[in-house]
This record gives C-alpha cells, sequence and structure tokens, in this order.
C-alpha cells in the first residue's frame, strides 16, 4: 500500500476547494475577512516587520478565516433541521458568531498593536 494515494488526496484538496467557493459566494463575513486580509498583508510587506511579527500575522489571518468556516459549517448543520428548531439552535449559532468576534477583534487588537509603531 502506498503512503500517499494521490487520487485520493486530490479529491479532499477538490472538496476543500468546493468548500471555500461556497464559503466566498455565499457568506459576506468570510468575503469581508479575505479582504482585510489581503490588506493586512499588503501593508505586512509595506513595513520592515520582524519574523515573529510576520508569522503572528499570518497565524491570525488563518485563524480567523477557519473559524468563519467553522462558523458558517455550524450555521448550515442547523439550519438542516430549521423545521423542528430547537431554542438551543439560535444559542449556537448566537455562541459561534461570538466566537468569530473574539477573534477577529483580538486579531485587530494584536495587528494595532503591531502595526501603529510603524505609523507614528
Amino acid at each position: 500500500m502506498p503512503l500517499v494515494n494521490w487520487q485520493t488526496l486530490s479529491k479532499s484538496f477538490r472538496y476543500a476547494g468546493r468548500g471555500i467557493r461556497y464559503a466566498f459566494k455565499n457568506e459576506q463575513s468570510f468575503r469581508f475577512q479575505l479582504i482585510a486580509s489581503v490588506v493586512v498583508l499588503t501593508i505586512m510587506f509595506l513595513f520592515p516587520l520582524s519574523n515573529w511579527e510576520r508569522i503572528v500575522l499570518i497565524l491570525l489571518i488563518f485563524m480567523v478565516l477557519a473559524l468563519e468556516l467553522v462558523n458558517t459549517t455550524f450555521e448550515k448543520m442547523i439550519d438542516i433541521l430549521k423545521p423542528r428548531v430547537h431554542f438551543y439552535a439560535e444559542v449556537v449559532k448566537d455562541l459561534m458568531a461570538a466566537v468569530v468576534l473574539i477573534a477577529s477583534l483580538g486579531a485587530l487588537i494584536i495587528g494595532l498593536y503591531i502595526f501603529l509603531p510603524y505609523f507614528f
């Protein structure tokens, strides 16, 4: 048995690409966060940041985008149950939105901490 089945791996990447395309096409928050990520990456290369600052920013970008995808996944799973929606379904959706908000605010604060010295 080979270590890697390239056909299965290729399918996995295609499925992941479809998920990202779906989120980009249907989720305004994902598009906004992607645009913000491009802005941060652009600014990141305009200033002489240290390697660890660049690493932190890249990790934060991927964390926020990944959490937005998890949030979208939970929302879609709960939407499947819509005819029998339980009170907690709304609570779960709100909590997932709060997770993304807190991660985004944390990323913003850390980003400001890194970038503000270069602006002033």
